[in-house]
Parts: C-alpha cells; sequence; structure tokens
C-alpha cells in the first residue's frame, strides 16, 4: 500500500499557480494544503473575494496535475478577543466552507487559536472559558459546513486551547456533528513532559478519535532550550514507525501532509515517510 503524500504549498517556494501545481506532482505528491493568502500574495484572497469562478480556476490548476487540494487551509483565531476582528475571522472561513467545493476540496481546516490578538504560548489559553468560546465558534462554523455538505477539520496544539488528546475528545463531544472531523499532528501534541513517551501518546489519540481523524500532518521535532522546536520531516525525534503501524491499520489512504519542511529537506523527507509506512 503506498501512502498518499502531499504538502502545505506555501512550504515549497512562492509560484505563480501552474508552476506550483507542476512542482508539487513533480515530486510526486499527490495533494496540498492550501492557504490562499500565503500562496497567491499578489492575488485578493481577503473577505469577499471568493467565487465558484476563482475556485475553479485555481482547483482545476491543480487537478490537470493529478494534484488533490486535500484542505483549504483558513487559519484563523475563532476567539480573538476583539469580538469584530473574530467576527471578521469568522466570517472568512465560513466564506471557505461555501465554496469548498468549487476548489474540489472537502476540508476547511484551522487551529482554535488563542485568548490574545497574537497568537503566543500562554497558559491562559488552557481555561475553561477559552474552551467554551471555542466551542460556540466552532459551532457556528460547523452549522454552515452542513449547509454545504464540508466537513470543518480542527487541528489542535499544545498552545491553544484544544492543547490535549482529551480536549479534543471532548470538542468532539461538545458538538456533536460528523462535519467536525480532526487534522491530527501528533507533534502538536508533545511536550517536554511526555515526549519520551510518545508511543502512548500517539496511542491514545488513536483510540479516543482515531475514527474521526481526515488528515495527518506530518512534521517532526527536537527539544532545545527545555522546548519542543520543529524541524524537517526525518530529522527530528517522531516516533514515525508507531504512527504509521496505527495508520495503516485504522486509516488506509489517508492524506498526509508533510508540514514545517521546506527545500531543501523535501524531497528527503518523502523519501523517508514512503520508507518508514513500507515497513510499519
Amino acid at each position: 500500500m503506498e501512502p498518499r503524500i502531499g504538502i502545505r504549498a506555501h512550504d515549497l517556494k512562492n509560484l505563480p499557480l501552474e508552476e506550483l501545481a507542476a512542482e508539487v506532482s513533480g515530486k510526486g505528491l499527490t495533494g496540498v494544503q492550501l492557504a490562499l493568502a500565503k500562496s497567491f500574495k499578489d492575488l485578493n484572497t481577503g473577505l469577499g473575494s471568493l467565487s465558484p469562478g476563482f475556485a475553479h480556476h485555481i482547483g482545476s490548476a491543480f487537478q490537470r496535475e493529478g494534484v488533490q487540494i486535500s484542505v483549504l487551509g483558513c487559519y484563523i483565531n475563532m476567539i480573538h478577543p476583539d469580538h469584530a476582528e473574530r467576527r471578521k475571522a469568522l466570517d472568512r472561513f465560513k466564506e471557505h466552507i461555501r465554496f469548498a467545493r468549487d476548489f474540489g476540496c472537502s476540508i476547511v481546516g484551522t487551529e482554535t487559536g488563542g485568548v490574545g490578538a497574537d497568537i503566543v504560548y500562554t497558559e491562559e489559553n488552557f481555561g475553561e472559558q477559552p474552551f467554551l468560546e471555542v466551542v460556540e465558534s466552532v459551532t457556528e462554523l460547523v452549522a454552515e459546513a452542513e449547509k454545504f455538505g464540508v466537513i470543518v477539520g480542527i487541528e489542535g496544539g499544545i498552545n491553544h486551547p484544544v492543547h490535549t488528546l482529551q480536549r479534543m475528545k471532548r470538542l468532539l463531544d461538545e458538538i456533536p456533528s460528523n462535519n467536525l472531523q480532526v487534522i491530527y499532528d501528533p507533534v502538536n501534541f508533545l511536550s517536554p513532559d511526555n515526549y519520551e513517551r510518545q508511543e502512548e501518546v500517539i496511542q491514545e489519540a488513536f483510540e479516543l478519535f482515531g475514527d474521526r481523524m481526515v488528515i495527518l500532518h506530518a512534521k517532526d521535532f527536537v527539544i532545545e532550550d527545555g522546548w519542543v522546536k520543529m524541524v524537517p520531516v526525518g530529522q527530528g525525534l517522531l516516533n514515525y514507525d508507531a504512527v504509521f503501524k496505527r495508520l495503516k491499520q485504522q486509516k488506509p489512504y489517508i492524506q498526509i501532509l508533510l508540514e514545517s519542511t521546506q527545500e531543501p529537506y523535501v524531497d528527503g523527507s518523502i523519501a523517508f515517510l514512503k520508507e518508514k509506512y513500507k515497513n510499519a
């Protein structure tokens, strides 16, 4: 079974649309996570700019190269402390939901944000109130997604309100809709406290919400100055044997998207993932 490997489009050099699609395809990749504002800096991709024509123009360029837009990345701060900014962010995400199908995509993805205007690490994010505000925002996004037959993909992380596996499971329990699914990034749930028992953490993730995983993000990490530092895939400590063993059994052909891996590491990281997957 060959893995389906893709990449965040903005981790490749900033190229015009057709060249970007050809570059992805030329590396033997099958999918991209596309954040419009990050990949197409010369285009207006702000709130109110999307249309079926815009989406079809972008989507067909990738389709011609045999590349799926696996996720439309629309990373917002859904609990922004300024409610006018929060409203703009939620509306932007909902606009992505409305036109996702015209891109040939069924998942719009985001993390859950933070209590500050700038998303920085703070333990204030871990309180009950930020979590409840995430539930409120995600509920609104999922209601929109249900109208359009689209999936809201939520990615948890150790500096976000959804910072533990249990919080992710609770979010899924609080919003009983199959239009809410998980973008799982194993590194995002690892910390200096638990990385040495990561096999156990990975196992628990699959037990708690393996059935709801729709995308796997692939990156790597080292511990530096007492904290988790991201490094290209294959250059760090992530136990890909443990991840792929579960993935192969439970989620065959799920799209695996390279993240935080840029040139000159991309080809080596793809080869590393294929080898690990084959041997899992």
